[in-house]
């Protein structure tokens, strides 16, 4: 089984930035089948654009544009890409780096799909920074990975705690009709059989946030999915995404992400 030594990756890398202890890649898939392998570091694995598969001994994932993936150190897997462009964003962390910063990644074993919003909004960000080429962008990076670090082990953490059913059915719906108007609180917690009180007291204990803000932030997630489309005009993402119009698009992806839809699509240029 081929060990990936850090840097290396299988397709076309348009980018590599190395900081201390970090390395950052910009690679485009280019092969169809890459059989079962490991990477000598810790990474995560974003993708921007396209499609690919990925297997593990536990199970599959079938990422799309916005998928975010951790992989502890030598986590064997392969990767089957459908036809069509596939771009995706990695980040290597080595040993000495989790040393140096005193973080435990003990409780986070394996490979991992990660979900929650506010970490693909913060790979998105350390994304942008890459591209952006300021003389604080170094520094920038390492506060928000640290931040995207502090965030899994939180979101892991009470991932991995006994949840009621009810939270898992919620989330699911808020990421599948998050195009659409939703329910009242009523209606929806009727959908969930819990009390709407219920519903209301405990959503931040699970999401972090209120329901309003959390639905925005899966909004924005997918408009960032689809503005790698040229085909798309920034009105047609805005509805596609569940927004009004585009100013209130423009308005939260602002927001969320520092600039503009327009100014984030130029930086996905290879």
């Amino acid at each position: 089984m081929e060990n990936l030594k850090t840097g290396q990756f299988f397709g076309q890398t348009n980018q590599t930035i190395q900081l201390e202890g970090i390395t950052l890649t910009d690679t485009e898939y280019t092969h169809e089948k890459v059989d079962w392998h490991y990477h000598e570091n810790a990474y995560f694995t974003f993708i921007l654009q396209g499609r690919v598969l990925e297997g593990n001994k536990k199970e599959t994932y079938n990422c799309s544009a916005g998928s975010l993936l951790f992989h502890n150190w030598q986590e064997s897997h392969y990767n089957i890409k459908p036809k069509g462009f596939t771009r995706g964003f990695h980040i290597e962390l080595e040993h000495n780096w989790f040393k140096k910063l005193d973080i435990d990644l003990s409780a986070l074993q394996g490979s991992i799909s990660l979900q929650h919003p506010d970490l693909k909004s913060l790979m998105y960000r350390i994304f942008k920074e890459t591209k952006l080429n300021h003389s604080s962008s170094s520094l920038s990076v390492q506060v928000l990975l640290i931040e995207l670090l502090s965030r899994m082990a939180v979101v892991h953490s009470s991932t991995s705690e006994k949840t009621p059913l009810w939270v898992a059915a919620l989330k699911e719906i808020l990421h599948n009709t998050a195009a659409v108007e939703l329910t009242t609180v009523g209606e929806l917690a009727q959908i969930l059989g819990i009390h709407p009180v219920h519903l209301s007291r405990d959503f931040r204990k699970y999401f972090g946030c209120s329901p309003g803000e959390y639905i925005r932030k899966v909004k924005v997630q997918q408009s960032l999915s689809l503005l790698p489309s040229k085909a798309l005009s920034l009105t047609e993402i805005a509805l596609t995404s569940g927004f009004a119009d585009q100013s209130h698009f423009i308005r939260c992806f602002k927001t969320e992400n520092g600039i503009t839809p327009s100014q984030y699509r130029k930086l996905l240029i290879v």
